[in-house]
């Protein structure tokens, strides 16, 4: 299940600065300035919303390249089997569950084009890096993802915490509301998978519609857990990776490897993954399962609560300062103490700036510091060249942004990547490079409306930082 709260983590909300700096009047380029852009020129002239007269087209990634996985094949031993034989809450699970044979994924409710075009994306992605056979349409075998588009207010008011999420024997959204806490659609009941139905909002920005289907449609295939300690994943609460990694190619082509069958033990599987990652995986080397000791309760809690929107301010505060005393007192070095940190710096902009950038400046120096955490220390970057911008440090703000945007770009997070280059044209713009500026400005827009949506949405993003930098 996606939380709903990655809705907030991934679209970065640049407040930091704002607290900062007095607040300057809203950037409008020059009247008659245009960009060059494929055969015509595109006016960025700014109405009184801040978006240019003509906004560009929509940008869409290409396909992802990703990378193959970081960890040793024992630690993904031990991952793969807590992420198969757990689920969210903690609970076991006494057997592994997948589908057996060809599997048909099909859409119901409202999609929209792009929303198609992701999907086809991913599911040519998991036949060819995960080996599983899945395409659109009703099969034979009876094996089923029903992808059902659900208006975000009537999903969150029957499931209030998911941004959207799946479940198992069911085939629509009715099916479900009929069936909920009933032993059928309990994981710890289901042996083999048959029916699964993801249930994504219609209504909101194509990045989370995306977000959605890779998460979800993973979990109908394959884990139904989420690990903090994976650093390189979907398959972490934290919700920075938000398309399949390697990693996460890795574990699911495990998943359907043909050692592996529907009802299997955990004893079963952990005596047939070392040789079945040695063959999938060999760079990763030999060995038995090491399995990582599971993370604290206490810091789960705190991080939830922390990151909760029922509690109020004074009191998530708390919960991320707990947190990361929790994180010092283990001694955490990993991306643990830096997500504690995150969350302290997020919960600090509005009432407590020194806070805030001193928290954000140390994870992101534990995100550098470690392989394959590029993508997180971008969401800390990102904070830290809003502040160089408030401060009149446009150079540090370029340097900044320009350090993350690889990293953004791979991890194809079109609102941070959007984000990213908002403040850089803000920041060109106090160099005096009006033009250079205006070319940034537009390329920001056209990620922006894949990861905001709504032009009012893509609006507010570009106004923000505007306000930000220096009068």
């Amino acid at each position: 299940m996606r939380l709903y709260r990655s809705s907030v983590l991934i679209p970065v909300i640049i407040l930091l600065a704002s607290c900062m700096a007095p607040v300057s009047s809203t950037h409008t380029a020059a009247p008659g300035n245009a960009v060059q852009r494929g055969a015509g020129a595109v006016d960025v002239t700014s109405r009184r919303d801040g978006l240019p007269s003509t906004l560009p087209a929509m940008k869409a990634f290409p396909a992802a390249r990703t990378h193959g996985p970081i960890r040793a094949n024992s630690l993904i031993m031990g991952d793969f089997l807590d992420l198969a034989f757990q689920l969210e809450s903690g609970r076991p699970l006494p057997v592994l569950s997948r589908f057996e044979g060809p599997i048909g994924i099909r859409v119901s409710g409202r999609a929209p084009a792009r929303m198609q075009a992701d999907l086809d994306q991913l599911l040519k992605r998991l036949r060819q890096e995960a080996g599983i056979d899945i395409q659109r349409g009703t099969l034979a075998s009876g094996n089923h993802i029903t992808v059902e588009m659900i208006p975000k207010r009537a999903l969150q008011r029957q499931v209030p915490h998911a941004a959207c999420f799946v479940a198992p024997n069911v085939t629509s959204w009715s099916d479900y509301l009929r069936n909920r806490g009933t032993a059928r659609t309990d994981w710890a009941q289901l042996r083999q998978r048959r029916q699964m139905a993801v249930f994504i909002p219609s209504d909101v920005s194509p990045q989370e519609m995306r977000d959605c289907l890779h998460e979800e449609i993973a979990q109908a295939l394959g884990p139904v857990n989420d690990l903090y300690r994976l650093e390189n994943s979907v398959f972490n609460d934290d919700n920075f990776h938000a398309v399949l990694t390697g990693f996460d190619m890795l574990i699911l082509r495990a998943f359907y490897a043909p050692e592996i069958k529907s009802g299997q033990s955990r004893a079963d599987v952990a005596d047939r993954l070392p040789a079945l990652l040695m063959r999938l995986n060999p760079a990763g080397g030999t060995g038995t399962p090491r399995m990582t000791p599971a993370t604290p309760a206490p810091w789960k809690q705190a991080i939830a609560d922390a990151l909760g929107r029922e509690k109020p301010i004074r009191l998530r505060q708390a919960a991320a300062q707990r947190a990361v005393t929790i994180a010092r007192e283990r001694g955490w070095q990993d991306t643990r103490m830096a997500f504690s940190l995150f969350a302290m710096g997020r919960l600090y902009m509005r009432s407590n700036s020194h806070t805030a950038f001193t928290a954000f400046q140390e994870a992101e120096a534990i995100y550098r510091d470690r392989v394959g955490t590029d993508l997180h220390a971008a969401h800390m970057g990102v904070q830290l060249a809003a502040y160089a911008l408030s401060a009149g440090h446009a150079d540090q703000a370029i340097a900044t942004i320009d350090r993350h945007v690889p990293a953004v770009t791979q991890a194809q997070n079109a609102a941070l990547l959007a984000t990213l280059l908002m403040i850089k044209a803000e920041a060109l713009d106090h160099q005096g490079h009006q033009s250079d500026a205006a070319r940034v400005r537009l390329d920001s827009l056209g990620w922006a409306r894949y990861g905001f949506g709504s032009n009012a949405q893509v609006g507010a993003r570009l106004q923000e930082i505007a306000a930000i930098a220096p009068g």
